[in-house]
């Protein structure tokens, strides 16, 4: 598919400057705060910041780093990076963050200096476009960084001054800049095939590495899943609850809307439930993107049914983890809303199985993606039998070229067209697709191999469960047997009586081996800055 993108290709005519030649200049793109932004807007802002990169020595290939929350200033900067035909990379830019405990709320909402001198010296960017709240803590890093040349800065004309910001790098400040520059931008000739975009993975291993895309990627999976399966159309107004420098996102909150003429919500604040709730009341989205915990968290507010009016969403997007039938099911007879659970990756941009429009079948991850291809594999690469788990493989034209500076991890996990995803599936004779875990999770208990998901969906199922994690734990004998870690529901204290009764209620729907051998009852769970659970966290 990729030879219906053009040889000189640029993916900010994709998904902005097309839209001005359509004649949709003057329709809403982005919803921010109290103010709305046409295609032109966008594209004028887009063109300054372009400028202003250009004039700070920004040339085709160099790495730009995004260190801002959700908001205009993302919106433009981004497509300024891609239209002056240098290469985006995003990390956390504050206010909006990390899930964390029960409620679903966000914390740890700012990166540490550390972190931030690791993007730095990694993606070796000459330039970062950073938040003035975040400066604190990357201005540290920036001081040591050999490769930092200027640090553009939002909201200086909000702070008043950046004095005490030092560093090796020169400030600019973002407002001044982008006022000064010519809103007039000839974009950059670069082609199908150039380099465009890091998606940086969740750095479950370690360090998080970046997926290297190119500039056809992101369209190719527009063009596969957000038009084809989502049906998007301009009349969509989108809103997520992760954050614009996930993938997931920046696709379905951002690239999505702008290829069809719809338009993006964009705030700032951290993703609670509460504020989920205020923004969905306020933007009156059609498509919701979220998260199992924030999901969890919308069904655990009192008298959520009776408050609030959910009836503008035409439907709500689950990734990143799978989605317990049990909570689909909640979820539906609370609000009504029809959840499209997938899976997606940064080594892939984004969805390449789903569920779809009225066709979701709870528990699994739905069907397969036009444009793509699946296989599930054993251990020396054959394909099992349906209904026979093994390690899925993904092939489609979005799949990054490589991982930067891992190239044996690269090898392993890009071989020609296929992608192999190190996640445990299973296909049904249908076609359906169902999550087991991720390989590297999977526990052998006696010898065969057990999936956390599947014990931690059956609990979930208990009245009195309203979060759990399993994970492997080594018995007195050297074995390993799971382990669950479990929130309470309101009405529920831990108790000895109550453990015996979850480990007989799993027991008696799963095999004899399967049930938890121990049961940790905590207030919350950890989740990593994805939202997803932390099971590393929980196994140390």
């Amino acid at each position: 598919m990729t030879s219906s993108f053009p040889e000189q290709f640029n993916m900010a005519t994709y998904f902005l400057d097309d839209r001005i030649a359509e004649g949709k200049g003057d329709k809403v793109a982005v919803y921010h705060e109290d103010k709305q932004y046409t295609y032109a807007d966008v594209q004028a802002m887009a063109n300054r910041m372009g400028n202003v990169l250009i004039s700070l020595g920004v040339e085709m290939e160099d790495r730009v780093l995004i260190a801002l929350p959700d908001s205009i200033e993302f919106v433009s900067t981004w497509f300024a990076i891609t239209k002056v035909g240098a290469v985006i990379a995003m990390v956390n830019g504050g206010l909006g963050g990390k899930f964390g405990g029960h409620s679903g709320t966000i914390v740890n909402t700012i990166l540490p200096p550390a972190d931030y001198e690791y993007y730095l010296d990694y993606t070796r960017a000459k330039v970062a476009v950073v938040e003035v709240s975040v400066m604190e803590r990357f201005a540290p890093a920036a001081a040591r960084s050999r490769y930092l040349r200027h640090t553009v800065v939002v909201g200086t004309e909000q702070s008043g001054s950046l004095e005490g910001i030092t560093g090796r790098s020169s400030i600019v400040s973002y407002e001044k800049a982008a006022e000064a520059a010519s809103d007039r931008l000839e974009t950059a000739p670069t082609t199908r095939d150039d380099l465009a975009i890091w998606l940086f993975t969740s750095g479950s291993t370690g360090q998080a590495k970046a997926a290297v895309h190119l500039q056809h990627d992101l369209p190719y999976n527009t063009e596969c899943y957000a038009k084809q399966v989502l049906q998007i159309n301009e009349n969509d107004i989108t809103l997520s609850v992760p954050k614009l420098f996930f993938g997931y996102a920046t696709g379905t909150n951002l690239l999505f809307p702008f290829a069809v003429g719809g338009a993006a919500a964009l705030f700032a604040e951290r993703s609670t439930a509460e504020t989920m709730f205020a923004m969905i009341q306020k933007f009156r989205p059609t498509i919701l993107t979220s998260v199992p915990t924030m999901i969890n968290a919308m069904l655990q507010v009192e008298g959520a049914r009776d408050h609030y009016d959910l009836s503008s969403l035409r439907c709500c997007l689950s990734a990143g983890e799978a989605l317990p039938p049990e909570l689909y099911h909640r979820w539906m007879e609370t609000f009504g809303v029809e959840i499209l659970d997938g899976i997606g990756s940064a080594e892939m941009f984004h969805i390449y199985i789903t569920n779809y429009p009225n066709d979701v079948v709870p528990g699994s991850l739905g069907r397969i993606v036009p444009g793509y291809e699946a296989r599930i594999v054993d251990a020396q690469g054959n394909d099992v039998p349906a209904g026979e788990m093994g390690t899925l493989k993904i092939k489609g034209d979005s799949a990054a070229l490589c991982y930067w500076q891992a190239h044996e991890k690269s090898k392993q996990t890009f071989a020609g067209d296929w992608c192999t995803t190190g996640d445990q599936f299973r296909m049904d004779e249908r076609g359906y697709y169902w999550y087991c875990g991720r390989t590297d999770e999977m526990l052998k208990v006696g010898g065969i191999f057990v999936s956390p998901t599947e014990i931690e969906n059956c609990l979930l199922e208990h009245e009195a469960v309203r979060e759990c994690a399993v994970v492997g734990t080594s018995d007195e004998q050297g074995l390993i047997k799971p382990k669950a870690f479990i929130v309470l529901a309101d009405a529920f204290a831990a108790s000895l009586e109550l453990e015996r009764e979850l480990k007989d209620y799993v027991k008696s729907r799963l095999a004899l081996y399967k049930y938890p051998r121990w049961i940790d009852f905590r207030d919350e769970l950890p989740k990593n800055e994805r939202g997803k659970m932390d099971r590393r966290a929980l196994k140390q």
